[in-house]
């Protein structure tokens, strides 16, 4: 990746049972050298087995080994808060199920947890219990985290959160820039309660670069100042950052050089172009036959109008990334090519078949079962793209193909929304490819954070215009730039175009194209259950009287009786 390198840490850590015979404390610290550094980050996790709890040793273990495991196995498209509250909910309720065998449940698997997850320029926090995390910048020491305990004297306190302590978790999290130079601290009650904040910050500067001896200095200083609990600290300075510099990242975008124009004949890295699909002024498709496996693939080449664009070629460079990860059989794979490219390109499997646009055009409003059928499979290629915290953007009759087997795929990633790699600073401004105006949800035109009810919107405008051979809003919606714009907007029921949609269908329609995305389905697999099978809500919504179902219809019609009696007694 382009991005890969730049964040630079120094750390050190250190624990001790100090006055008690046994070290209830765990901790932790990850900095993968491959590319996770870039997509996952480096992690610093410190735990505090409950000493009132039976198994605290076993849990503040479990939770730091199980978070350091699991974190790095979660896909890297995804958020770091997505991924880390996943396996922390895992983790709790698996530790809340262990300790269901004691009599009560805080004296089974219970422990304090605090983790730093540094990625890109920022770091991530999660926090649970009254372990902390502290940031040391200009000598200044600020605690990022809250303590999760409540004091009943000057000796006594209990804690109100822990892992394990209840099947559901309440954990605090927290995103914080990050500079070269700071310093974090994450420590156990052991040291924080028996050192001030001022007396921390004193050891940490008087050992610099020692990082070891200043843990140590820590460990000894709380001992000292009485603390008959463990003892554990982790330091981690910043030494680095992420490529600052735009003219780094275009050197590592463009080693690999724009392919020259390809024509019927052509070979270039040992496949042959047997003919050009589709060319616009973004990019160029080819249809190309790779001998050494006698199979026929689709390359995607650059735009040379953007050969000095560090912005799109990063976008391109992005959209086989973004495709490896997505194993659907309604998206399209990403193949690796023969040879070691020489260009910038990429391949995908060849679908012999028809875009959905073509087969809309040769299917006029088609049976509504075999349309839904078309959407099921769409929805669901969809929904494994959000599974990957990854949005589509452009969903669109001509970015999805039907192939002549009648399998359906989902192309075209050039849009696509990715958290985990929108959390990764570039210097470079990235491009934003807005969708096409006649399928995209609002928000994209308004500029507001899309989800995934933004995808849902698009695939129900595709349908609805499947159905009615008519654009959904009267063909308004790609006119519409302003909020004020969007709200004008009426819905056209499908059922007027064409009475064979159920009610039922349209009213599942309606509520996918609510121009606000709250108002629509919560996900698309709630929405595609009701285009299926008729919710009962809607089939009711039927028998009600006209007033309730749509109050303004019903008042107009009134005032137009009204209107035809007055005029009629006037006429006498």
């Amino acid at each position: 990746m382009h991005l890969d390198g730049g964040l630079q840490l120094s750390i050190a850590q250190r624990s001790s049972a100090g006055q008690k015979p046994l070290n209830e404390d765990s901790l932790g610290i990850c900095v993968p050298e491959d590319q996770s550094l870039t997509t996952k980050g480096a992690v610093a996790v410190i735990a505090d087995g409950v000493s009132a709890a039976e198994a605290g040793k076993e849990a503040a273990e479990s939770c730091v080994t199980g978070f350091l495991s699991d974190y790095y196995s979660t896909p890297d498209s995804w958020s770091v808060k997505r991924s880390a509250q996943q396996v922390l909910n895992a983790l709790n309720r698996w530790l809340f199920a262990q300790g269901q065998g004691y009599a009560q449940a805080e004296k089974g698997y219970v422990s304090t947890l605090s983790i730093a997850v540094f990625k890109s320029q920022v770091a991530h926090l999660f926090h649970v219990g009254d372990s902390r995390i502290y940031r040391l910048r200009d000598g200044h020491l600020e605690q990022l985290t809250r303590d999760h305990a409540r004091r009943i004297n000057q000796n006594q306190a209990y804690l109100t959160r822990a892992m394990g302590l209840d099947i559901n978790l309440d954990v605090d999290y927290r995103a914080v820039d990050i500079s070269c130079g700071d310093i974090f601290l994450l420590t156990t009650d052991g040291i924080h309660d028996s050192l001030s904040g001022e007396e921390m910050t004193r050891i940490i500067l008087a050992h610099g670069e020692h990082l070891s001896a200043a843990c140590e200095s820590l460990i000894a200083a709380a001992l000292g100042a009485g603390s008959d609990d463990n003892l554990s600290c982790q330091l981690l300075v910043v030494d680095g950052l992420p490529l600052a510099d735009a003219d780094d990242v275009y050197r590592k975008l463009t080693e690999l050089p724009f392919p020259p124009p390809l024509q019927a004949g052509a070979v270039l890295d040992g496949l042959v172009v047997e003919a050009e699909l589709h060319a616009s002024p973004r990019s160029q498709l080819y249809k190309v036959y790779d001998a050494t496996a006698d199979k026929y693939y689709v390359m995607k080449t650059p735009s040379p109008n953007f050969i000095d664009d560090a912005a799109y070629i990063e976008r391109f460079v992005l959209e086989s990334w973004i495709a490896k990860r997505i194993d659907h059989p309604a998206v399209v794979k990403v193949v690796e090519p023969p040879q070691r490219p020489t260009s910038l390109y990429y391949l995908a499997e060849y679908i012999d078949g028809e875009t959905l646009g073509e087969w809309m055009k040769s299917h006029r409003k088609p049976a509504v079962s075999d349309a839904i059928s078309l959407v099921v499979v769409i929805a669901k290629g969809l929904q494994a793209m959000h599974r990957r915290d990854t949005l589509h953007q452009d969903i669109k009759p001509d970015n999805i193909l039907v192939a002549r087997d009648g399998s359906v795929r989902i192309i075209d990633f050039g849009s696509c929304h990715v958290a985990g790699l929108a959390e990764i600073a570039s210097p470079v401004e990235r491009d934003r490819v807005l969708g096409t105006a006649q399928y995209s949800a609002p928000e994209h035109v308004l500029a507001r954070k899309p989800g995934p009810r933004a995808d849902q919107f698009s695939l129900a405008v595709i349908i609805y215009e499947m159905l009615t051979g008519r654009p959904v809003y009267d063909g308004r919606l790609e006119q519409c730039q302003s909020a004020a714009a969007f709200a004008r907007l009426q819905y056209v029921s499908a059922c007027q175009y064409n009475p064979h949609i159920p009610l039922w269908l349209d009213s599942a329609l309606k509520r996918a194209l609510s121009i606000s995305p709250e108002l629509r389905y919560h996900d698309i697999a709630e929405f595609v259950q009701d285009l299926q099978r008729p919710n009962p809500v809607y089939d009711k919504r039927q028998y009600q009287p006209l007033i309730h179902r749509n109050p303004l219809r019903f008042w107009q019609g009134v005032s137009f009786v009204l209107t035809l009696a007055l005029l009629w007694s006037l006429a006498r």
